[in-house]
Formats: C-alpha cells, structure tokens, sequence
C-alpha cells in the first residue's frame, strides 16, 4: 500500500490521495509511505522517484545495518524497529531531500502509524518540514526500545528471586537467554547510535538550531539505551560468575568429603587386604583373641583419623 501525505504552500495538509498529486504546483512538501508494499510498487522507488539504484538495492534487500548515505539531492537512511516480542529488528528505509520523504517498510508498524497520525492531525504544520517527518519517524522507533529493555531488567531483577527458590541450572539457562537478548539488542542500538551522531556531524543535512536539540534528544536516549544494556550484561556476567563460583565451591565440597573418607578407609582397607591373603603361617588367623584385636585396632585407627581430620578443619564448609 501506498500513501501519500502533502502539504500545499497555504499549510493546508491533503491525505488519502494519489501520487498524482505530487505534480501539483501547490504543493510544498509532502511523505509518501511504502508500507508494505507489492513488488509493482516497489518498482516505483525506481520508475517514478528514480531513487539510485544502490539505495533501492538496500530497500528490497533487508536486513541491513543502520546507515547514512549521500546521494544529489536527498540523503539515504537505514534505520530499525525492534519487534517487542521476538526482538527481532524490521528495517525502515527513508529518503529525506528538500522538499520530500519516502519511507519504505515491509512490516506494518505502530511507529510509523502514531508518526502519520500526528502529521496528518497536526493544525500548527507551517513550521514543519520533511526533517519534522524523519525526526518523528526515528523518534517512535526509539521511544519503542525502551520497554524492551526495561522487561529484560525486570527479568534480571526477577533472577535472584528465581534462584532462591529454583534450581541453579535453570537460572543459569534462563541467564544465557537474556545475555542472548542483550547482544541482540546491542547489534540494533549501538548502529543507530552512531547514525544519529552522524546526522549531526553531518554538513550534508542542513538542520537547523531549533531542530538540532530534537536530533540530540534522540541520541541522547539511545547512548543511554546503550549504557541500560550494558549495565544489564555486566549484572547477568555477575550471576554467571557467581554461579560458576558457587558450583565450583560444590564440587571442592563434595571432593573434599570423597577424599577424606577414601584416607579413613586406605588404612582398614589395607589391613583388611593383608588378612584377606591366603597364607598358612598367620599365626593371628589360629589366636583366640585375634579377630577382635584387629576389630579393635581397625576402630581405634578410624575414629583417631577422623578426630584428627576434625581437628584440622577438613569437616567444617
């Protein structure tokens, strides 16, 4: 589907029309969305914007990284959604020039909708322009981050009572899918970081002082969009370490507790090995007495060790 919103130079705002009326002379500026659109117009991108061929290459070719390019007389940009329950990125393709912005999209998305409806709503449009639309299109996108984020903080704050109550491999397993939704998250939002930072560094799009602080605002949330992620890799690096820690300290428990009892029984072990031989001269096998002694002896022997091992602190954790 195709749609197209214009702006006449009277700041009158036409909706719901044709790309025919694009030819009008009245008209200032206007947004023309591909949204979702069929492969006939997709080929309009080429047959009636005549958009270079490289930037419509990256349209039909998705998943691409977050970008700005420079063409005549429009800039290129890449930038992404966040889908809020698989993570999964869906790119948006956007041609800014003077007087035009064609966004081009094949997911139906509540980002572009609530940017639309502003615009085709908004009364006071005499001071906006095709850089109002862009910015406002990024500007959902991004506020569109942050409850992906914040639901993964809150399953990070959930962990701890998780592992109170729950078994450790299923801590450590539910960690490393949220370590897995964090990098996922990384690969999206550290690109778009630097793309705004590139918008305004940029001599090529000429933004002007009062829209700059918009732009900014942008950066300024996904920078701490970033340190948000990065915070919350550290706390789950923190669980995984504890856990590698608290297993390894298991495992010394549990091989300490082995070993002391495989020293108590070497020496019965031995004895008992020894009279377990079948030799005809043992005069200890044909002693009355025999047999208990060396019960004795092999009691007198365990329970010494065992007082002894106490004594060296090998039973206490």
């Amino acid at each position: 589907m195709i749609r197209v919103l214009a702006i006449t130079h009277t700041h009158q705002i036409l909706n719901d029309l044709g790309l025919d009326i694009l030819k009008r002379n009245d008209i200032k500026w206007y947004w023309v969305d591909f949204n979702v659109p069929t492969e006939e117009e997709a080929q309009l991108l080429d047959t009636y914007f005549q958009f270079h061929p490289l930037a419509i290459e990256d349209c039909l070719h998705h998943l691409q990284r977050a970008k700005l390019e420079y063409y005549d007389d429009y800039s290129f940009l890449v930038v992404h959604a966040i889908n809020q329950s698989t993570l999964e990125a869906s790119e948006v393709d956007l041609f800014v020039g003077k007087n035009f912005v064609v966004s081009f999209h094949f997911h139906e998305l509540n980002e572009i909708e609530s940017a639309w409806e502003y615009f085709r709503h908004l009364k006071d449009i005499k001071k906006k322009g095709p850089l109002d639309a862009a910015h406002k299109i990024m500007d959902k996108l991004v506020d569109m981050y942050f409850p992906v984020v914040y639901r993964i903080e809150e399953q990070i704050q959930g962990l701890e009572r998780h592992g109170r109550r729950g078994a450790m491999s299923s801590l450590i397993n539910e960690t490393f899918i949220i370590r897995g939704d964090l990098l996922h998250l990384h690969h999206t939002i550290t690109p778009m970081r630097e793309l705004l930072y590139r918008i305004l560094e940029s001599d090529r799009i000429p933004i002007e002082q009062n829209r700059r602080a918009y732009f900014r605002d942008i950066h300024d949330h996904l920078i701490k969009l970033g340190q948000l992620i990065e915070t919350n890799r550290a706390i789950t690096s923190e669980i995984r370490d504890n856990y590698l820690s608290l297993n390894s300290y298991y495992m010394n428990s549990i091989m300490k507790t082995l070993t002391v009892i495989t020293t108590i029984f070497m020496p019965l072990t031995f004895i008992a090995g020894i009279y377990g031989m079948n030799f005809e001269n043992m005069p200890e096998l044909t002693w009355k007495y025999g047999y208990f002694v060396v019960l004795g002896i092999m009691g007198i022997m365990g329970i010494g060790m065992v007082l002894w091992f106490k004594k060296k602190g090998w039973f206490r954790n």
